[in-house]
């Protein structure tokens, strides 16, 4: 926490919640974020290198359970819901699944707004308590995520219906997740994060929790008026936000840590790195139109920095736990499998006993040096093709296992009546007399009836 700059009137209404409630600040700090980039996406763009695109900030609080992420968000509710009046009333919403149901929802909303005196309005703060549950069904629709990108990015989303097609030109989305950190690594692969659809959301691992003495405290009430004040100011006309002259130094020092990170870290974990500098510029957008100003100076890119900077450690720790890359099994070479095959045979194998096994062809194992190939012409019939290694190749080792310490040991025979009780063989039992039969009659009785 030490290594965040909570600024601004957000990140001083923060500092005066955290007492008072159970959670890590860090996570009132995020949430908040969040809502205000949702509250003034509509109307203020970022821009650097003539590039301008909404300020939408995507987080994730990770954490198991008891780590207090639902009061994390209650607290960033009590800050930010007297300052952004009904916004978040009107505009939360949760549960979206699929694209389609994504471009839906925003699709009706610009409809029912379209004729109000305020025009159409695409905000929307996506707010996901359980999000391995969404994540979790989201995986049958292969648009979901590309849905996402485009959302993130501020690019047109459109739909295909049976009634006709549905188009958003201009989406401010935003996305505001809760999840534990063994969910992270089964619904969120590498794979997925490198298509850039989950690493454009800021993960931010929650520390322990305080443990407060007075279980009766309420959360007090906070002095929103700068933050009121710079709603309607982002809100009431639209804005660019851009670097100035004393931040620019810093920004170049940004981007290039960015790329050192990501380069001297496994591609699993990379990936997430990859929008650091991105990241930072619209947190620092954000926090700048908290101030009611359209110049990133250099403190406020420095506080935005810390923000992004500890996502990154927050994202490589909990990656690190995931199933990292294992080392391909190596296949042995179709030579290597010829002379195992025909070692196995006692140094020759005919056809039948070799290539079956190998996956080749007689031409293929021909070709291959080291092997013989010779007519057997000894049985009946047609001669049986006999492949045998040459003197060169029947000299190297056997294909094997590598040998252990184990090997080195002779084996000893035990035999399993040293383990037995001896056991005393039964007296023979005394022999019986049997009585020997009658001898056979010399003559033959049935001689009287010839």
């Amino acid at each position: 926490m030490s290594t965040i700059t909570l600024y601004g009137p957000i990140g001083r209404a923060v500092e005066e919640v955290s007492p008072y409630v159970e959670c890590d600040p860090v996570g009132i700090y995020v949430a908040a974020l969040s809502m205000w980039s949702a509250a003034i996406g509509q109307t203020v763009k970022v821009s650097s290198r003539g590039n301008a695109r909404p300020a939408l900030l995507w987080s994730a609080l990770v954490g198991g359970t008891g780590k207090g992420k639902g009061t994390a968000l209650r607290a960033a509710q009590h800050i930010m819901k007297p300052a952004l009046g009904r916004f978040l009333e009107t505009h939360t919403t949760s549960g979206i699944t699929s694209g389609a149901s994504l471009v839906n929802y925003l699709a009706e909303q610009v409809e029912a707004t379209e004729e109000t005196e305020a025009g159409r309005d695409v905000r929307t703060f996506v707010c996901e308590e359980e999000w391995s549950e969404v994540l979790r069904r989201v995986r049958r629709d292969a648009s979901f995520t590309a849905k996402l990108r485009s959302a993130w990015d501020g690019a047109p989303l459109r739909n295909t219906t049976k009634e006709g097609a549905q188009a958003v030109e201009d989406p401010a989305l935003v996305m505001h997740t809760h999840i534990t950190p063994s969910d992270w690594t089964k619904y969120i692969g590498a794979t997925e994060a490198a298509g850039g659809s989950y690493n454009r959301i800021m993960p931010f691992s929650l520390g322990s929790v305080p443990m407060l003495d007075d279980d009766a405290a309420v959360l007090p009430e906070v002095d929103g008026w700068d933050i009121t004040q710079a709603y309607y100011w982002a809100a009431g006309d639209r804005h660019t936000v851009s670097l100035g002259d004393d931040a620019r130094p810093l920004w170049k020092t940004i981007r290039r840590y960015a790329r050192v990170i990501a380069e001297s870290l496994p591609e699993a974990q990379a990936v997430y790195v990859e929008r650091t500098a991105e990241q930072t510029i619209r947190v620092a957008a954000c926090l700048a139109a908290s101030e009611r100003s359209e110049v990133i100076d250099r403190a406020c890119l420095a506080a935005a920095f810390s923000l992004v900077r500890y996502s990154v450690r927050c994202a490589v720790n909990i990656t690190g736990g995931a199933e990292s890359a294992k080392p391909a099994r190596r296949m042995p070479t179709l030579a290597e499998k010829v002379r195992a095959r025909i070692e196995m045979h006692g140094g020759k194998a005919r056809s039948s006993e070799l290539l079956p096994y190998v996956g080749a062809s007689a031409d293929e194992v021909k070709a291959l040096p080291g092997v013989r190939v010779t007519l057997d012409r000894s049985g009946l019939g047609r001669p049986a093709t006999v492949y045998t290694l040459t003197e060169e190749e029947a000299g190297h080792a056997p294909l094997s296992r590598p040998r252990t310490q184990s090997d080195e040991r002779p084996a000893t025979v035990v035999r399993m009546d040293t383990y037995r009780p001896a056991k005393t063989a039964p007296p023979a039992p005394a022999p019986v007399a049997v009585p020997r039969p009658e001898p056979v009659a010399t003559t033959n009785p049935f001689l009287a009836l010839l």
